[in-house]
């Protein structure tokens, strides 16, 4: 019913994602949208919507909250009350949102690294101190250190999280979230989780569970970030919101958005009403589709000389490990080969690289053929 296999051309759109190597034989799998189409019911709604032919200031029709409410409890087993749902013209603003709104100016704010690059500039940009402790690679899997979390977060007033987690792919287990929020209900610290990838779980028998469905206690010390972006491929229409059922942390949320935080456009809500109604059967082929194109990743990677990647549970990203390649660019040694990545620096994480396998799986056939290629003695030789 759903075409994932054509790749249609992005090289002359508007496309951030295409733009940076244009003129270039570079495959661009860097940042985290797809190149698929999205779904056929948000392509209709907003071809009415366009049709209408006024855009004027907008606000969301009520039924968007209503749908929203079904779709979480029905997806996740949680359940929100409307009063509980702020929107956000996207995720990054929330996350910078959180970042102003908690601990007095200078706090602490707690995250793990590596870890999607805008939780690193957040705190700092909100006056806040930036700490960090390191996710580990322990058993096949990355996982937290738990040590660690437990002495950072003893100074911290926020722990910024990220669950499916980005760039790993790990979607953590119910243990894991409980532990996790034990420590930081002991340290008195509220929880920023962003949880933008929850409906893109790949792991047989894993399955998303939203933070704050961990208890009241959990709940009330919790800010959850939430769009349809990531899921149903419409990043470029700006439409996220957030979760706080605690009315003070939700009023200083507010306070925080008031005078910088624009609102979302009306293309965003209409997009967002059709695809929380209607996608779910084009997301259930998406996962099929991603799953495979991750296994095909994961047996390229995992045979090339000095390469390594782990277990991708959730995401369509694809976390590298390259420093045992002895590449000291890995970034620059793969757009040399015709493959656009995601520098691991910026996560705070120098020697990886991180590849978004959601394309049309030729095009991933391609890519990963030049990198295979790349990586043998003889273009090691040439190129480190």
């Amino acid at each position: 019913m759903f075409d994932f296999d054509t790749a249609l051309d992005r090289t002359h759109s508007d496309s951030h994602k295409w733009q940076k190597y244009a003129g270039r034989d570079i495959i661009p799998m860097w940042v985290a949208d797809m190149d698929f189409q999205s779904p056929p019911a948000v392509l209709q709604a907003l071809h009415q919507r366009v049709a209408h032919g006024i855009f004027g200031y907008g606000r969301p029709d009520p039924q968007l909250k209503s749908t929203i409410i079904d779709y979480l409890l029905s997806a996740h087993g949680w359940q929100v009350a409307p009063e509980w749902i702020l929107w956000l013209p996207g995720l990054v603003t929330g996350i910078n949102v959180a970042c102003r709104s908690v601990g007095r100016r200078g706090a602490a704010i707690l995250t793990t690294v590596p870890v999607y690059p805008p939780f690193l500039a957040a705190p700092g940009l909100a006056g806040k101190k930036l700490r960090t402790t390191q996710l580990i690679y322990d058993g096949g899997q990355w996982q937290f250190d738990w040590d660690a979390l437990q002495d950072g977060m003893s100074a911290a007033a926020l722990f910024l999280l990220c669950n499916p987690h980005n760039p790993t792919g790990r979607v953590f287990s119910r243990k894991e979230l409980e532990s996790l929020a034990g420590i930081c209900l002991r340290a008195n610290a509220v929880i920023c989780s962003d949880e933008i990838h929850c409906d893109l779980v790949l792991e047989t028998g894993r399955r998303h569970i939203p933070l704050a469905c961990l208890g009241p206690e959990v709940a009330e010390r919790t800010i959850t970030l939430m769009a349809p972006s990531k899921t149903f491929n419409m990043p470029g229409l700006g439409c996220a919101f957030a979760v706080i059922a605690n009315p003070k942390l939700r009023q200083g949320f507010k306070r925080a958005m008031q005078g910088i935080v624009p609102h979302v456009n009306v293309l965003g809500f209409a997009a967002a009403q059709a695809a929380y109604a209607h996608g779910g059967p084009w997301l259930s082929a998406l996962l099929d589709y991603l799953r495979v194109n991750r296994d095909m990743v994961a047996r390229a990677v995992n045979e090339m000389p000095g390469l390594h990647m782990g277990p991708v549970e959730g995401t369509y990203l694809a976390w590298i490990d390259t420093r045992s390649s002895g590449i000291e660019d890995p970034i620059g040694f793969f757009e040399n080969t015709g493959v656009g990545l995601s520098d691991g620096t910026g996560f705070g994480a120098p020697g990886f690289a991180r590849l978004n396998f959601a394309c049309p799986r030729r095009r991933l056939a391609d890519a990963l053929d030049r990198m295979g290629r790349a990586m043998t003695v003889d273009g090691l030789s040439t190129k480190v």
